[in-house]
């Protein structure tokens, strides 16, 4: 059965720690420097990013679609800005995930997608700081989740 999504201030809610909620962050990562690029594409499929936040390839872009829909009907979608979403947007899709074990794998997931193209752009930088300090993870933490994968 599908995750049912609600709308809130213009964005869907999903379920606290839930796969689609882990996934809308990955999608934000994807978005955050104002394109997607074959190569992050490429590794969403290389990594199997859909596998280890549990859901289906075609619903891991069916998150990604989502989002991107809600940006577009959103009125803070403007790419003359470095990330693709407001202050309040950014705390609240992080929220959604709080559980330390799944907020590690996440961040893990959006900095190797950050850094595919030798480049971390500023919204990609501005999206893994808001996660770590959201989240309150050091650069140790990660360190140590990311050597595990």
């Amino acid at each position: 059965m599908p995750m049912q999504a609600t709308r809130s201030r213009g964005m869907r809610k999903y379920a606290q720690n839930s796969p689609q909620a882990a996934a809308r962050i990955v999608a934000l990562t994807l978005v955050a420097d104002g394109d997607v690029g074959q190569a992050e594409l490429e590794l969403l499929d290389a990594l199997a990013v859909h596998r280890h936040l549990g859901l289906e390839r075609d619903a891991l872009h069916a998150v990604i679609d989502a989002f991107c829909e809600d940006l577009l009907s959103s009125k803070q979608l403007n790419w003359a800005y470095v990330c693709a979403v407001d202050e309040y947007t950014l705390a609240s899709l992080m929220a959604e995930v709080n559980e330390p074990a799944l907020q590690r794998k996440v961040l893990a997931l959006c900095i190797k997608l950050a850094e595919v193209d030798d480049h971390v752009a500023e919204g990609e930088s501005i999206v893994l700081s808001a996660a770590m300090a959201h989240w309150r993870l050091s650069v140790q933490t990660l360190n140590t989740a990311t050597t595990r994968e």
